[in-house]
């Protein structure tokens, strides 16, 4: 850990992150940090301790470039860093849909890339971070990688093909466990329940939903039967759910976000 660790872009994610490492015990001496704008970068000094400095700096001092800018926005980053990276530093990439490839073909020849995808709860130490190796970089490489985002929640190494697939369900996935709660908040309403019971009914019920799945060993479709009684209200619930056609809504919106990914990762912005 006393490697030089620096995150560029540093938003709520790259916060969280650096956040997180402190906490497993980086020093906050080896920490950098880059932000758009001066306040933000002095606003990161003051409550966790790094350094911060300009997009060169980092590329010549850091022995660890954490990139969290936005997809549209890593071209221009790529390109201010290009002149300053050498072919030992390890970049990461966290943008959704830029494959390794794009960098190793903009840095100097042999530098190692290794792409993640992680999620918001990153937040609070729950993260699922998706880990894939460029051609260049070793298993020391994701090795450390995966000591950097483990220090934030979970990782999982993955071909870099499946990682598209991987932003759709777990990069994007919290948002759509939030739009199923504000939709239950709202069916609690409808059904006579203040806003602030349903919604303590339905986050404490996701809570214990997800601590089984991830606990118990079973399938959900075995969780979810030992829930269904015969003609009971649960089946009768989830009749309407399969008429209404929610599991292949879900299945199109996942496509639909694999899709975005890819055309991210082409340049397309609209």
């Amino acid at each position: 850990m006393s490697q030089k660790v620096a995150v560029l872009g540093t938003g709520k994610i790259g916060e969280a992150l650096l956040s997180g490492m402190i906490r497993a015990g980086w020093a906050p001496a080896d920490l950098l940090v880059t932000a758009r704008r001066p306040e933000r970068a002095e606003e990161l000094r003051t409550r966790h301790g790094v350094t911060p400095v300009t997009n060169a700096e980092a590329a010549k001092t850091a022995d660890t470039l954490i990139l969290t800018v936005k997809p549209q926005d890593m071209g221009t980053l790529v390109d201010e860093l290009a002149p300053h990276v050498p072919a030992d530093r390890l970049i990461i990439s966290g943008a959704a849909g830029i494959p390794t490839s794009f960098f190793e073909e903009r840095l100097t020849a042999g530098t190692p890339v290794v792409r993640v995808m992680t999620n918001t709860p990153a937040l609070v130490d729950e993260a699922m971070s998706v880990i894939s190796a460029g051609s260049h970089a070793t298993e020391a490489h994701v090795a450390h990688a995966e000591e950097i985002f483990g220090a934030v929640g979970k990782t999982l190494r993955v071909p870099e093909n499946q990682q598209d697939a991987c932003t759709a369900l777990s990069g994007s996935g919290p948002a759509y466990f939030f739009y199923l709660v504000e939709a239950m908040t709202d069916a609690g309403i409808l059904l006579g329940l203040p806003r602030d019971k349903a919604h303590d009914l339905i986050v404490q019920s996701a809570i214990g939903a997800a601590v089984m799945l991830r606990d118990s060993g079973e399938h959900p479709v075995k969780l979810r039967e030992n829930v269904t009684s015969p003609a009971g209200t649960t089946i009768n619930a989830i009749r309407e759910l399969e008429n209404h056609g929610v599991r292949a809504a879900l299945i199109a919106a996942l496509e639909a976000a694999r899709d975005r990914s890819r055309e991210l990762a082409s340049g397309k912005k609209d």
